[in-house]
């Protein structure tokens, strides 16, 4: 309550509140920031959720801006924690197991024939632009929103590497603020491209997707670049993550690349004001999935996986508000048609935010929005157990985390591989061992310390054969650790879990809980790679 007041009166004070009048005459653009690998971090969660968490040593003020001049959305979850499959619901308004080839992150095909936001838009009438990644890997590349044909790059991607590039200009002489300010130039430059391309009078799409906050970054460089001292996080750190100065620093340096990106919202902020649209322009800022290369994140339906941050400002949105309701990523698709005068397609199973939006409450505003179902299957290949997924399926309430694992009997993060490869090797290779998760220092740490007593859990909370159901009472154990599905207090709960998941994926025809899921275990959806997929090479380190 008391950040919903200091909103409030941060818009009341700078004069941000919308303008409607300009809303009801034009219809609104639509820029969407979406980071690559980014959960729910930044400085304004420091006033959400209190001092001492991680959050305290991140400072991102055009996050924040966005937040404070409109909503921001408490619980909000991506579909997947995956990329492709987050990206394939997100763009199509639709669960991912609803998008066929496109549900899976290797072997990912789009079908042409389901609906996307952005194609749907630029039939009526909209300027449609994007820099860097929307739908990969899969193939055709990027075919939701129209392949390369609206690309606008020309200016420089280096921001894609943004410490790499920054560290190799320090390190050729260059200040370490005119090293950034030349990487935020190619992203102006970018921005400006695709404006100077718009048709008069149009409105229009733009999607800035950076892949930078995607593995890997320069190790030290949170510190080297942005001043920040990793041991802050000292007793601050969830408790599935070892409070070691090894991963302290690891987790730092991905709040660096969150930091890098928020300054590139800001250079399109600023464009935006100079031109006279930034009121007339429904801003939205989010992640696709946790962090990648810790227990948790990427690649698992614990919130430290599925939890992002989204914060919507501008095209008419009641400012100065946070928003309870649970929310899934794949209703923003639904909301930016009905933004631009389109009517959602019935086959989207999204729910447009709109309503959330353009009301003038807190907290929570629609009853029925009390939770949201989260899933996956196959992320990348893993080939001792023959290229099978991974199937998961979660439901998240204010209360409690109910997950299903459909194959307890395979390893959630893949086959061990090489263990005893060399800390490089760990560190720069993701298929090395447990493919499902990103190479990184504290994927590396935490397999050399797998025999240390202290670590064997923190070992296990990763790696370990995970049980059929999983349940987790957020108030006790807000870091979802302590499984109680098998307690006889919460069965009760956990079976009315149970049966509200399974109402919904049947409800929605999720191949998983049809015939046995055959859909998603065999070719193409398992098994070795189709031959019409085409599988670039993969270099040592290579993002994925």
């Amino acid at each position: 309550m008391r950040l919903c007041l200091l909103f409030s009166l941060s818009c009341l004070l700078s004069g941000i509140l919308p303008n409607l009048s300009a809303t009801e005459t034009k219809r609104p653009n639509i820029l969407f920031f979406f980071a690559d690998d980014m959960g729910r971090y930044g400085s304004l969660y420091q006033h959400l959720d209190g001092k001492g968490t991680v959050n305290d040593l991140i400072k991102t003020p055009n996050i924040d801006r966005i937040a404070k001049e409109g909503v921001l959305f408490k619980n909000a979850h991506v579909c997947a924690p995956s990329c492709t499959p987050c990206r394939s619901s997100l763009l199509s308004g639709q669960y991912f197991w609803r998008t066929g080839r496109a549900a899976i992150l290797q072997g990912a095909v789009w079908d042409s024939k389901i609906p996307a936001y952005p194609l749907l838009l630029k039939d009526a009438g909209y300027h449609l632009g994007k820099s860097f990644k929307v739908w990969s890997p899969g193939s055709p590349a990027d075919a939701p929103y129209g392949g390369q044909a609206h690309a606008f790059q020309q200016s420089g991607s280096r921001v894609n590497q943004f410490s790499e590039t920054v560290t190799q200009l320090v390190a050729g002489g260059k200040e370490i603020e005119a090293a950034k300010a030349e990487i935020y130039a190619e992203v102006a430059g970018n921005f400006d491209s695709f404006i100077a391309a718009r048709p008069e009078g149009r409105p229009f799409c733009y999607w800035y997707g950076p892949t930078n906050v995607h593995r890997k970054w320069t190790k030290g460089s949170a510190k080297a670049l942005w001043g920040m001292d990793p041991e802050e996080l000292k007793g601050k750190m969830p408790s599935f993550l070892p409070d070691v100065p090894e991963v302290r620093e690891d987790l730092a340096d991905y709040f660096g690349e969150i930091m890098a990106f928020d300054a590139c919202i800001g250079v399109h902020l600023k464009k935006l004001e100079a031109m006279g649209e930034l009121e007339n322009t429904l801003v939205v800022v989010s992640g696709d999935h946790g962090a990648p290369g810790f227990p948790h994140g990427k690649c698992n339906l614990y919130d430290f996986g599925t939890h992002v941050t989204l914060a919507v400002r501008g095209a008419g949105t009641i400012a100065g508000r946070v928003v309870d309701d649970f929310v899934n990523l794949m209703d923003l698709a639904p909301t930016f048609l009905e933004t631009g005068g389109v009517t959602p397609p019935a086959v989207m199973t999204g729910r447009s935010l709109v309503p959330l939006l353009k009301s003038s409450k807190s907290g929570q505003i629609d009853p029925s929005r009390n939770a949201v179902i989260t899933g996956r299957e196959r992320h990348v290949e893993s080939a001792r157990e023959g290229y099978l997924p991974y199937p998961q399926r979660a439901l998240r309430t204010a209360d409690y985390l109910y997950i299903l694992n459909f194959k307890p009997d395979r390893m959630p993060m893949g086959d061990a591989g090489k263990m005893d490869a060399g800390v490089t090797e760990l560190t720069e290779n993701t298929h090395v061992s447990f493919a499902d998760m990103d190479s990184s220092p504290t994927k590396a740490w935490l397999i050399g310390e797998r025999n240390t007593p202290q670590w064997q859990q923190h070992f296990n909370w990763a790696f370990a054969l995970r049980p059929k159901e999983e349940l987790y009472a957020i108030g006790k154990d807000p870091f979802e650790i302590h499984n109680v599905a098998k307690n006889p207090d919460y069965a009760t709960i956990r079976d009315q879990m149970r049966e509200r998941l399974m109402a919904e994926l049947t409800k929605t025809q999720d191949p998983r809980v049809v015939n046995g899921g055959a859909f998603f275990e065999t070719a193409p959806m398992a098994g070795p790679l189709p031959a019409d997929v085409n599988k670039p090479k993969r270099a040592k380190g290579k993002k994925k």
